[in-house]
């Protein structure tokens, strides 16, 4: 079995924002020039995660206002006490999401349904510069 490792960087907001990255995950496919295998995306950090969705605005922001509900902002949290930097919740969301995600490739094409997405949450509450690992494995 071979191994390719990508990397993909993003510039991102902040406060849930959910970027659609299938078209760069579908790319660092190709790039493998494996035909068929297993992709993964990970996240290194702790603030982060990555998702599948149907990625239109109000499932987008459904899913931030869950987000809220499930891990609100200004609420006490003892990371925050902890180290101060207020993003307590940031870690407690991407905790529940997890930081990465496995898709099956098939003829150098991702295997998602039809209305499926792959895309990136950043919990963090500042802007980031985020990089993922893209690691397509397969023959």
């Amino acid at each position: 079995m071979a191994v390719h490792t990508a990397s993909l960087e993003l510039s991102t907001g902040g406060g849930s924002e959910i970027i659609d990255i299938t078209g760069k995950v579908q790319e660092a496919v190709e790039g493998s020039r494996l035909r068929e295998g297993l992709v993964t995306v990970f996240v290194p950090g702790s603030t982060g995660g990555v998702i599948t969705l149907e990625y239109e605005p109000g499932l987008v922001k459904d899913l931030g206002e869950a987000f809220e509900r499930l891990a609100p902002r200004g609420k006490p949290y003892h990371h925050d006490r902890t180290w101060g930097d207020g993003n307590g919740h940031s870690h407690v969301r991407a905790s529940l999401v997890g930081p990465s995600l496995s898709v099956p490739f098939r003829e150098r094409r991702l295997i998602l349904g039809t209305w499926q997405q792959i895309a990136f949450v950043d919990f963090d509450n500042r802007p980031r510069r985020r990089v993922l690992i893209v690691q397509v494995m397969g023959e």
